[in-house]
């Protein structure tokens, strides 16, 4: 079962039709037959075979994307597959053919948008889905679901796909065997919702209800990424879940705010110092952005310079003890043979003098900081629809 999109004008000596299936014919576009005996321009003869047309999955992050992009800003794995408050978007006059998954669970958007109707009612897609026009597009034993509920937060929602990245990472890494790339740095960091580690820093924020998603979005696009020292970087900005924290009281909220900020290459420090400037800028305009706190991880330095950033802190901690270790044991055999050498004397403990008073560490010249103003808070939401160009995939690549 397939529906092929024609462009243009093909000429053929012979055709073998699939048993159930649709050519979508562009306006000029048509099939001539050719004598290919008598064609000076046909070379030697060889079938040309149409592609798997069952080879395209809606887990696969490839095949999407999203009305809302702009230039400085991308989507983790999970999140370029249709989240559960997006639309959804097949291009008009165009054909596709679409695999819905394991079915292990069913796939709820917000909208769908195919053959130039807008299904918002499951009743409605599923009278599309069981006719021959749905069979055609949509294949496989997942169900597709419709719940047009907008984002009411404002400071935005969860994607909802946590319970299928691992489809989306096995469609993703498909070309690739399965394995993610080697990152270009040591200690490289595994963002929420992504499906391979990358180079740069995450930036985890805390909030109230004030904050705002969408303009906190604004903020880093128009005050830090046109800046000429952030302009390569790129950056994701999303709520995502948030881990348990040990000690962690009854009814606090369990999402944070997840700010990627994404090397472009092996150089690293230029993710590092926008997470310094941001967690500086939060600690200036925390309480008007509605912004309670704010933490960074930052990945270590480039495989190949010699150094080991920040991911070295047990190796340089397990070196200084190994270190002191050593000097523990032989500054007091030094010392020994010293003494009996006749070279170092010491006294007994009621011989040596009771000491003096060191100014530098009076308690009472110390002064005690006042406590920091206690932030206020705040919520934004952000909508998005895909489009899937996929489609124009299915004309005749062969």
């Amino acid at each position: 079962m397939v529906s092929v999109l024609v462009r243009g004008g093909h000429s053929v000596s012979n055709m073998l039709l699939p048993l159930d299936g649709e050519f979508v014919l562009a306006a000029g576009a048509g099939f001539s037959g050719a004598d290919t005996s008598v064609d000076p321009d046909c070379g030697p003869v060889a079938p040309a075979r149409f592609l798997d047309p069952d080879r395209f999955s809606w887990h696969d992050p490839r095949l999407w994307r999203s009305g809302d992009a702009a230039r400085g800003l991308f989507s983790l794995d999970v999140e370029r597959v249709p989240c559960r408050h997006d639309d959804v978007v097949f291009p008009p006059d165009s054909s596709f053919r679409v695999g819905l998954g394991p079915g292990a669970r069913a796939l709820r958007v917000g909208s769908v948008w195919a053959l130039g109707q807008k299904f918002t009612r499951d009743e409605d897609l599923a009278g599309f889905l069981a006719s021959r026009a749905g069979r055609l597009r949509f294949h496989g034993p997942g169900a597709l679901t419709v719940r047009p509920e907008a984002c009411a937060t404002p400071s935005g929602c969860v994607c909802g796909n946590a319970e299928v990245q691992p489809w989306v990472c096995a469609a993703l890494l498909r070309p690739s065997g399965g394995h993610c790339p080697q990152a270009a740095c040591r200690d490289a960091l595994r963002p929420e919702g992504q499906c391979c580690a990358l180079c740069g820093a995450i930036v985890s924020l805390t909030h109230g209800p004030a904050f705002d998603l969408a303009r906190y979005r604004a903020r880093l696009l128009s005050d830090f990424l046109t800046l000429p020292q952030y302009q390569a970087l790129q950056v994701a900005v999303s709520k995502v879940p948030r881990p348990p924290q040990p000690r962690e009281a009854p009814g606090e909220d369990d999402t944070e705010i997840q700010v990627v900020l994404a090397e472009p290459g092996p150089e690293t420090g230029g993710a590092g110092r926008l997470a310094r400037a941001l967690l500086a800028d939060v600690a200036e305009h925390g309480e008007a952005l509605g912004i309670l706190s704010a933490t960074f991880r930052e990945s270590g330095a480039p495989v190949g310079d010699g150094l080991h950033r920040p991911g070295s802190r047990v190796g340089l901690a397990s070196g200084l003890a190994a270190a002191l270790f050593l000097l523990l044991l032989v500054l007091p055999a030094g010392a020994l043979l010293l003494h009996r050498a006749g070279k170092l004397r010491w006294r007994r403990r009621e011989e040596t003098p009771l000491g003096f008073h060191n100014p530098v560490f009076d308690v009472s010249g110390s002064v005690q900081q006042p406590p920091a103003p206690a932030p206020t808070a705040a919520e934004s939401a952000s909508q998005s629809y895909f489009v899937n160009p996929l489609f124009s995939a299915t004309e005749t690549d062969a």
